[in-house]
């Protein structure tokens, strides 16, 4: 596989078993936003995740994971999470070229593909007191449920030390 083709579902599914990590995964019709996948709740417990891909004055990527109902303040977060400056909205385009998913389908799993480094996961603290959490495997139309300790496990396997920050209001 070219080093720039974005991972798979399969492929991070096979990641996460040679890690010997437990995931369960549901597949349903394509969600794009929150709102979309409000009707999944009852039949998927645990934390469901909002994900911003942001970047700072200096052009330094970010994803910050939290909880779906969580208000990040926007103005303000640079100072968390060591930003240069106030933060903007990243482009589809370098989401796409980092993380490997498109906007509607970002998700911290996005990890495996940034291969050089070139984005810092935060993970909000009060998410991860969640016992599991709940993201996207690279593909909207599934979620995958994980221990949260474990998604800290995986992402330090990509090669990527997550910030656990509390980053919403």
């Amino acid at each position: 596989m070219p080093e720039n083709t974005p991972k798979t579902k399969d492929d991070l599914f096979t990641f996460l078993d040679g890690l010997g990590i437990a995931h369960q995964t549901v597949d349903h019709a394509p969600v794009f936003t929150v709102a979309e996948s409000v009707a999944l709740r009852d039949e998927i417990p645990g934390g469901h995740t909002k994900n911003l891909f942001i970047k700072d004055k200096k052009d330094r990527y970010f994803l910050l994971t939290v909880e779906e109902n969580a208000e990040v303040d926007l103005k303000q977060v640079h100072t968390i999470i060591g930003g240069s400056g106030r933060v903007s909205f990243g482009r589809a385009e370098k989401l796409m070229e980092y993380l490997g998913v498109i906007p509607g389908a970002v998700t911290a799993f996005g990890a495996i593909n940034d291969t050089a480094g070139n984005v810092t996961f935060v993970l909000d603290a009060d998410l991860m007191a969640e016992e599991v959490v709940n993201c996207h495997p690279l593909a909207n139309d599934a979620t995958t449920s994980i221990a949260s300790g474990d998604l800290v496990r995986f992402m330090e396997a990509t090669g990527h030390k997550p910030l656990v920050l509390k980053v919403t209001s």
